[in-house]
């Protein structure tokens, strides 16, 4: 299985409102419950203003569409980091599922995951 690893450095936060979203940007996630309106985005894109924000983050993803009916792709990838004590936000989407973990420990979770037979681009 390939993981692609994602260019740029990402933030994430907790949003206002819906206006505060950079929908221009090319990459942002958003998620929005009774108590919360989330958005991860390149840290350059990331509203001035926030509720609260962490930087610092690095992502991958796993290359291709995902069938529905593949079990345990990030389940499988998340235990073998967390095996490294490496701490992950995962989001996934329609397609595939993309994995964020600090800055710090983005190379080490590479070599981790590539030692273990993923490929890296």
């Amino acid at each position: 299985m390939e993981l692609r690893k994602l260019p740029y450095a990402l933030t994430v936060c907790k949003v206002k409102a819906p206006e505060d979203i950079p929908l221009e940007s090319e990459f942002y996630f958003v998620g929005r419950t009774d108590e919360e309106l989330s958005l991860v985005c390149r840290t350059e894109d990331c509203p001035a203003e926030t509720l609260e924000r962490d930087d610092g983050w690095r992502g991958f993803r796993i290359a291709g569409v995902l069938d529905f009916s593949l079990i345990g792709i990030l389940s499988k990838l998340s235990g073998i980091l967390a095996a490294h004590r490496i701490g992950i936000f995962a989001v996934s989407t329609f397609n595939t599922d993309y994995i964020l973990v600090k800055e710090g420990n983005f190379e080490r979770a590479l070599s981790v995951l590539a030692a273990e037979g993923y490929t890296v681009a």
